[in-house]
């Protein structure tokens, strides 16, 4: 199975070691699935954990060295160019919907407004994702 966590995941799994999101981060690293990124996922997480009230909770160093983690280890695909039919509430997020349809892979967000398109793409909640992980 292949997923493409939004940043907002990612971010909940380092902040609380005890949630869906940080269980999927383990699962990641025990080979349960494959996650995809892309250049721009990455810029966006590196950015986002950078923020100063993140930083306030994660470290600097422990940040760069999560991202420098996710870039070795996840399978990297290409950026999005083209918008995706379905779009969200959120354009910012749309290429997270392009990049999990060309990676033939499932969406995991905590946001509303991407899962509200449950319907039309596969996007999922963490605790969903888990689920379908078994």
């Amino acid at each position: 199975m292949r997923f493409v966590l939004d940043v907002n995941v990612f971010v909940s799994g380092l902040l609380s070691r005890s949630g869906a999101p940080a269980q999927l981060l383990k699962g990641w690293l025990d080979g349960d699935f494959e996650l995809v990124v892309s250049e721009q996922l990455l810029d966006e997480l590196e950015r986002t954990l950078a923020a100063p009230k993140i930083r306030k909770r994660i470290a600097s160093e422990d940040a760069e060295q999560f991202v420098a983690l996710v870039r070795d280890v996840a399978d990297l695909g290409p950026d999005p160019t083209d918008l995706p039919p379905t779009r969200s509430k959120d354009p910012k997020d749309d290429y997270l919907i392009a990049l999990a349809a060309s990676e033939r892979a499932h969406l995991v967000s905590g946001d509303a407004h991407l899962l509200a398109l449950e319907e039309e793409v596969p996007v999922v909640a963490p605790r969903a994702a888990l689920d379908l992980l078994g």
